[in-house]
């Protein structure tokens, strides 16, 4: 994992670039670029994950199409104003970039850990197949007074642990950064696919809470892609 630049907030992903770089912006004369990255599922599919990076971090070996590269950095999100209104843009920022030969050498190529608190209370629902899920979103503080919100989904027992979780409490998780695909019908009627992400939770801790139920260390959830 990523090293002790930012404890509360650490990604590695490893996979192929599948896009162009396209500038995104420039802060005090450095410049960055997003791209995509396929990351691999244990299910032979792929995470497509956005990932920006500075333009000082590749300045020595090309970032192009079909390279393989282990990412290490954080998960981040900031506000995009559009005609569709306010929406959470969530990215990879780039600490580390590593080409490698070949990605079948990677053994956990999406790992993810954060340590934030709970800012909008948990929605519990459960699938067409059943299954259970937890949405929660976790503010994750940063340096300059800023934080990062990620929504997070949390699965069977985990599900069911995590639906009691109050506004406010600090908890700790460990997992991966997922894709996922999604229809917005417009009121003309077009229909779009978009692309969202969230963490998919493995594990979880409830760090501290006003509610004691919740101050015990969580359950480890065992999941399948």
């Amino acid at each position: 994992m990523v090293g002790n630049i930012i404890e509360n907030n650490m990604v590695t992903i490893s996979g192929k670039v599948i896009t162009n770089l396209e500038f995104s912006h420039e802060v005090y004369g450095e410049g960055f670029y997003s791209f995509m990255l396929a990351v691999p599922r244990l299910s032979d599919s792929y995470d497509k994950i956005p990932v920006t990076v500075s333009e000082r971090l590749i300045s020595k070996q090309k970032l192009e199409i079909g390279k393989i590269v282990e990412i290490e950095g954080q998960f981040r999100s900031y506000n995009s104003f559009n005609n569709e209104g306010n929406k959470l843009i969530l990215t990879v920022f780039a600490r580390e970039v590593n080409f490698i030969d070949d990605e079948r050498t990677v053994k956990n190529p999406n790992q993810i850990y954060l340590n934030g608190f709970v800012c909008k209370k948990p929605v519990y629902r459960t699938t067409p197949f059943g299954r259970e899920i937890t949405d929660i979103l976790l503010a994750v503080n940063r340096p300059y007074n800023k934080s990062d919100y990620i929504p997070c989904i949390s699965w069977g027992r985990n599900a069911r642990y995590s639906e009691g979780l109050a506004i406010g409490d600090n908890v700790k998780v460990w997992g991966r950064i997922q894709s996922r695909e999604y229809q917005k019908k417009f009121e003309n009627g077009e229909v779009v696919t978009k692309m969202a992400y969230e963490v998919s939770i493995s594990k979880m801790e409830v760090c501290s809470s006003s509610n004691r139920e919740y101050t015990e260390t969580g359950h480890k959830e065992d999941n399948k892609d």
